[in-house]
């Protein structure tokens, strides 16, 4: 497919692109090179054939919403390099 350099303006209107005269005839090139690409995929023959990949089927796994008070003050603040009662100790920083 080929592209005029109307289009190519465009898109880069569109993409916010600056695009100098001198760049309108490479792009009109590699934009029709990519866009033959993408026809390129509409020829092939898919029926029956599955997606590799995809979340549509997955279902997710889920746990009891449970509130707990966790109860691990020692645990967490172990790794503290500073600590004041049960709270982290940071240095100020705001003056």
């Amino acid at each position: 497919m080929s592209l005029d350099a109307a289009t190519i303006r465009r898109i880069a209107r569109l993409a916010r692109l600056g695009v100098g005269e001198a760049e309108i005839e490479r792009l009109q090139t590699e934009l029709g090179h990519i866009i033959g690409w993408v026809e390129q995929l509409g020829e092939l023959d898919l029926d029956g054939v599955e997606p590799i990949a995809g979340v549509g089927h997955a279902a997710l796994r889920l746990r009891a919403d449970e509130v707990t008070d966790g109860d691990r003050v020692e645990a967490v603040l172990s790794n503290a390099p500073g600590r004041a009662g049960p709270f982290y100790a940071v240095p100020k920083v705001v003056e």
